[in-house]
């Protein structure tokens, strides 16, 4: 059931709720648990969906969130005014094409321009290795994904767009990933802001979040490591590369499991930038396919980038990498030590898989999880 409150509280886990009174919200996913983000907002009688995301751990229903509780009479239009997404991961977007495609879904969706462009990539890789390659029951399928994404509503970073007559959005840079938003609704007197992940700390390739000083009613907050206290930044990239130039340096070769978008990209710059500092010849391979695509949009997309990166690009784009280039499937047994990017980064299938299972017999190979 939404829960109505009368009085601010915090629950803390996946999400962290602060909840006014006369505002319903109804958390379909990551409430105190990781994956399937997808909260129904009721404010001023207007009703949000935001994130509409997957459970990777799960197979069965427990995959997609309950949409019978938004709607039981199945009427999903009448029961919602609009969905936002925040970017293009799939335990935020994961469940979208089902949502419209299987459910019936037809109201508008909004989200950023690069998770637009984005989005369908990671969908039909998903789609791929869970159908063509580990046999599963397809829940959609590519067209499945093209027809949503018709659906959806490009918006650009502070636009603020008129869901309605009495509902309106905003979107705000969040980091984390290229196009990621923290999403801010407001109908008539009363307004809240929803993030999905969000990175407050500028790396290689994005900028830090950044939002207006806003009044708000609710905040829903990602929260998965608000507890956590992690070494500085400088510290475990340092101790990255001294651990890949040593497995390097001694003749074996690394596997970095890594989601082909964002983080390959953060990575692969930090290795190309150390690669030339330290003069190393060893070869930096990324697994062919959605990698390339993902690198081709990066390239596209600068503005979205960091101030560093968009100053860099002046005199080369910094995702034409210096030290990277593709890795045919037929290099898996070659000799000779290298760096090799595949994906997906859980190594729960997939090309990471194929080359784990192959390298992990012999000592002196790594294996290193960026998450």
């Amino acid at each position: 059931m939404p829960t109505q409150t009368r009085a601010p509280q915090l629950a803390s886990a996946g999400k962290a709720l602060l909840l006014p009174m006369a505002i319903d919200c109804l958390v379909l996913g990551a409430g105190q648990e990781v994956g399937k983000s997808c909260a129904v907002v009721t404010i001023n009688g207007k009703r949000i969906m935001f994130d509409c995301g997957m459970h990777m751990g799960y197979l069965d229903r427990r995959r997609y969130p309950d949409f019978s509780r938004v709607a039981p009479d199945g009427d999903f239009d009448g029961a919602l005014d609009c969905v936002v997404i925040t970017h293009f991961h799939l335990d935020h977007v994961g469940a979208l094409p089902y949502f419209t495609e299987v459910c019936g879904y037809r109201g508008p969706i909004y989200m950023t321009y690069p998770t637009k462009a984005l989005a369908p990539l990671m969908l039909e890789d998903y789609r791929k290795v869970m159908v063509e390659r580990r046999g599963e029951e397809e829940q959609f399928t590519t067209e499945n994904i093209a027809d949503c994404m018709k659906k959806v509503i490009a918006v650009d970073l502070k636009q603020t767009v008129q869901v309605d007559s009495e509902l309106q959005i905003r979107a705000y840079y969040a980091g984390h990933v290229i196009g990621a938003a923290m999403f801010y609704a407001k109908v008539g007197d009363s307004a809240l802001v929803y993030t999905g992940d969000y990175n407050m700390t500028p790396d290689r390739h994005l900028g830090a979040a950044q939002i207006d000083r806003l009044q708000l009613d609710l905040l829903i907050t990602e929260s998965t490591y608000a507890t956590t206290v992690r070494d500085s930044k400088y510290t475990r990239e340092r101790e990255f590369l001294m651990a890949v130039h040593k497995c390097v340096a001694g003749g074996g070769k690394v596997l970095i499991p890594t989601f082909a978008l964002g983080r390959a990209q953060e990575l692969c710059m930090l290795l190309d930038d150390y690669w030339e500092r330290m003069n190393l010849n060893v070869p930096i391979y990324f697994s062919a396919g959605l990698t390339i695509q993902a690198n081709m949009y990066y390239k596209m997309l600068i503005n979205w980038t960091s101030q560093k990166v968009k100053e860099t690009y002046v005199t080369r784009n910094p995702f034409d990498f210096k030290n990277v280039r593709s890795f045919d499937r037929s290099m898996i047994d070659s000799p000779g030590p290298c760096v090799l990017f595949a994906t997906p980064g859980m190594i729960s299938g997939g090309f990471s898989l194929e080359v784990f299972k192959n390298w992990a017999p012999s000592e002196i190979n790594l294996v290193t999880l960026p998450g």
